[in-house]
């Protein structure tokens, strides 16, 4: 019998897959279970037209998201903190602080998508910072983190 996953299954297959499998596994326990549906011609043609069209609004996505993360490894930051004689930041930068400020250069990220060398930045210097834009797409985006009198006097 032929059944059209709705989820992962694991040593079975994955969503969207049109797979074969036996008659009382697929009636007794995909299809009441809400696993899978039973790939008729009718569901056949809906499911093909359904994974065109998300194709179509994947490449969509994909396309903005390569946009972006051309902007991002343009895109350089300069953060200002209080700093001691020694370099050490009071408290430290954060994912937040890189995220309102690429905002402030009109480039809209989501904090949580910004991955810092280490958890959070404690000393004076440049850092490389990587954004996921999506799925599999990465941007870079240079942090330079530099003390409040040094930003004035520029």
């Amino acid at each position: 019998m032929e059944i059209i996953l709705k989820q992962d299954v694991a040593n079975l297959g994955n969503k969207d897959d049109i797979i074969k499998v036996k008659n009382g596994y697929a009636t007794n326990f995909l299809i009441p279970q809400g696993i899978a549906s039973m790939a008729t011609v009718t569901a056949k043609k809906i499911h093909a037209e359904n994974m065109r069209q998300r194709a179509h609004k994947e490449a969509q996505i994909r396309a903005e998201a390569e946009a972006l993360a051309a902007k991002l490894n343009a895109a350089n930051v300069t953060l200002a903190t209080k700093v001691s004689s020694k370099g050490k930041i009071f408290g430290s930068v954060n994912n937040i602080q890189v995220a309102e400020a690429l905002e402030a250069q009109g480039i809209s990220v989501e904090r949580k998508n910004i991955t810092l060398p280490k958890d959070t930045i404690k000393e004076v210097g440049e850092y490389e910072v990587a954004v996921k834009c999506y799925k599999d797409i990465k941007a870079t985006v240079k942090v330079t983190v530099v003390a409040e009198s040094e930003k004035k006097a520029e």
